[in-house]
């Protein structure tokens, strides 16, 4: 007799990025010479000053259970950092936890607020997790249509017309994963007094709101009147090259929290103490945050790279749309009129170049490759060479 199972995980694929990355591991493994531009891990190492705290925090004891809020220090840098960057004030005693990572701290915010069957309205293109986290706590996604014409932001009509009375929770992703792309001011008000109009709340995943590169992103948590509703997750992986490291956090009002902590408790118990000394550390040392500013710094001079070696190249075939943020480029193939998932296994069968199928985030990603470029100047360059060299050749 076969053993029934979870019917739910029917529902969903295992994560693109997750799988594609595992494969091209196994692929260097064997000996392939491979330019990896799939997985979103910046190239750089941890800066060694947070290490040293980490492993100071290990010799000195701090290898236990901790407090599962999260330790009162990470509580008050996550504060300072959401006021310091954001100009969003929280009480770091009721309005923050401590999570294992932005995906637990997403989890434990979808946990916190969504029943069996309400829906879920979440852009296409996006980070594949949002939706299907959604549907493992049984929730209904609709996806809101994100189209390239519209620099992959909604137009406004596409929320009205997605929202039905069973709607609960509006997710948002900006800077996005995949296409760098994030909204205006202007527009995350009117999309806030949408959400108050139809008692909605605001899921927001800013884990790249610090990696932008000309104008700064506006929190949507800082938008007049949208903490109340507004759940915002981060983490250190990105901005701080600690994906590793596995700690990010919960910013909402004090009624979520409370919510939250049962399902941490009941998933993690708590982050281990010793990273979070370090994250605090991380957070608020003045040169480390010198240390990210080199980071985005180096992020943008690979952008710039891409852009200037599209202008060199002038091919038709692959065209690309500059992001504002984060660190991916979300190449347009679409004159190819090939399947994604197809032109990224060519790519890396032909030419030995890792990407994303832009499939993977949705609907409006069929057509275009995700490239990331949290890798060195040469494997950019390279990477990018290839692929027009590719596409040149259909």
């Amino acid at each position: 007799m076969t053993q029934r199972l979870n019917l739910q995980f029917d529902l969903i694929c295992q994560s693109a990025t997750v799988a594609m990355g595992d494969r091209i591991l196994a692929l260097k493994a064997s000996g392939k010479n491979i330019v990896a531009l799939q997985t979103g891990d910046p190239d750089f190492g941890t800066p060694p000053a947070i290490i040293d705290v980490a492993f100071k925090a290990m010799q000195s004891g701090l290898t236990h259970y901790g407090p599962s809020r999260g330790t009162p220090e990470l509580r008050k840098a996550v504060a300072t950092k959401l006021s310091r960057d954001e100009g969003v004030e929280y009480n770091p005693e009721t309005e923050i936890l401590i999570t294992h990572g932005g995906i637990h701290a997403y989890y434990l915010a979808m946990q916190s607020i969504l029943n069996p069957g309400e829906d879920v309205l979440i852009p296409d293109p996006t980070w594949a997790t949002h939706s299907n986290m959604a549907i493992m706590l049984r929730g209904n996604v609709i996806r809101v249509p994100a189209p390239a014409e519209n620099s992959f932001i909604p137009y406004f009509e596409a929320w009205e017309k997605a929202l039905t009375p069973k709607t609960k929770v509006i997710v948002l992703n900006y800077p996005s994963n995949p296409t760098g792309m994030f909204p205006s001011k202007e527009y995350l008000q009117k999309l806030h007094d949408f959400a108050k109009a139809n008692n909605l709340w605001v899921v927001v995943d800013e884990v790249y709101g610090s990696l932008y590169y000309d104008e700064k992103p506006t929190s949507a948590a800082a938008i007049e009147g949208a903490k109340e509703r507004t759940l915002l997750v981060n983490s250190l992986s990105k901005s701080y090259a600690m994906t590793g490291w596995r700690v990010g956090y919960l910013a909402a009002p004090q009624a979520i929290i409370e919510n939250a902590i049962k399902a941490g408790q009941n998933s993690i118990t708590c982050v281990a103490p010793f990273i979070q000394k370090a994250a605090a550390f991380a957070l608020t040392d003045s040169a480390i945050q010198e240390e990210t500013a080199k980071m985005r710094a180096a992020y943008r001079r690979r952008k710039d790279l891409v852009i200037r070696l599209s202008h060199e190249l002038e091919c038709q075939k692959v065209k690309i749309i500059p992001p504002q943020g984060a660190f991916y480029f979300f190449l347009d193939l679409r004159s190819l009129n090939m399947p994604s998932v197809e032109m990224c296994e060519k790519i890396l069968e032909e030419e030995g170049v890792g990407l994303v199928p832009g499939s993977a985030f949705g609907e409006q990603g069929e057509g275009f490759i995700r490239v990331c470029i949290a890798a060195s100047d040469a494997d950019v360059e390279e990477g990018f060479r290839k692929i027009v060299q590719w596409a040149e050749r259909q």
